[in-house]
């Protein structure tokens, strides 16, 4: 209970500060830029184009990148540690694991020295499925950073491979799904929702299933509604934006691109029925275009 606690505390702090005193000081580059509405801002991130790829500024982002590395590989040491003396305890290595993505992920994002901006906060400390698209390896950092306590991740059962981080991903008692046959996945889906039920958590999840290769939205599995439907939680949709134009797909180089963070208001999943699971995926997949620029909306 202490340690939640205190996750409670850092996150809150963390966000505060962060609110308060980055998003004045590194934001306000991006505000200067001559805009009159929000469709004019949005325009500006569709057309945000870095002509920075000469030699210095890749040698930069190379080094950015290997500090990140190295500082994640410290972190993702200190907690797998506490993570092994918590074995017993399956439940403060969810909260453990949690804290170690508010100072991880808030750590890789001061690296990479991206301007954030984070709309709705309101509406990011609440008991929900949070769910969210996915362009780049930052909507990892940034989910790690910004998800509440007591937050569990859902990733395929082959993450367990994944050097270090896999395993303090099975530590931290995060939930993995076998994704091999669709009767598997559905029984993966029950026992995760039966876990999120009886443990009183959170989930976070990326309802295309996979990465954008183009950063434009995929369309959406329907795990993720059965999970509502299994849980009664609502639905917190978490929209990114400029995250594929900061870090592209297959490239080392990171480019100062502004970023966006944006909560929108929970979603009650209390009255819905299974027959209608496809107009739901509809709805949140058309809410995200509508709240995407257009360089990220789905073509038609």
């Amino acid at each position: 209970m202490e340690n939640f606690r205190f996750g409670a505390f850092l996150r809150s702090k963390r966000l505060e500060s962060f609110s308060s005193t980055n998003s004045e000081k590194r934001v306000v580059e991006t505000q200067k830029v001559s805009v009159k509405d929000e469709s004019e801002q949005r325009h500006v991130m569709d057309v945000f184009v870095n002509d920075d790829d000469g030699w210095i500024p890749v040698i930069i982002s190379w080094i950015r990148i290997v500090i990140c590395f190295v500082s994640m590989m410290v972190t993702t040491f200190i907690w797998a540690l506490i993570m092994l003396v918590l074995i017993p305890w399956p439940c403060e290595r969810i909260r453990q694991g949690n804290i170690y993505g508010h100072v991880t992920g808030r750590m890789l994002m001061w690296i990479l020295g991206n301007p954030i901006k984070i709309e709705g906060a309101e509406y990011s400390n609440k008991r929900a499925i949070y769910i969210s698209n996915h362009a780049s390896p930052i909507d990892i950092f940034l989910i790690m950073w910004l998800t509440p306590t007591g937050t569990v991740g859902i990733a395929k059962k082959e993450i367990i491979w994944y050097p270090l981080f896999g395993q303090l991903y099975v530590l931290a008692n995060h939930l993995r799904i076998d994704r091999s046959n669709s009767i598997a996945a559905i029984q993966s889906m029950k026992e995760a929702a039966r876990a999120v039920v009886k443990n009183n958590l959170s989930l976070i999840i990326f309802p295309e299933g996979t990465r954008s290769k183009s950063g434009r939205l995929l369309p959406f599995k329907k795990g993720f509604v059965h999970l509502a439907l299994q849980s009664r939680l609502p639905i917190v949709p978490m929209v990114l934006t400029g995250t594929h134009l900061a870090w592209r797909k297959g490239s080392l180089h990171v480019r100062p691109a502004p970023l966006s963070v944006k909560y929108l208001p929970p979603i009650s999943t209390e009255n819905w029925t299974l027959r209608n699971i496809d107009n739901y995926v509809n709805m949140l997949h058309n809410l995200y275009a509508q709240n995407l620029p257009k360089s990220q909306r789905p073509l038609l």
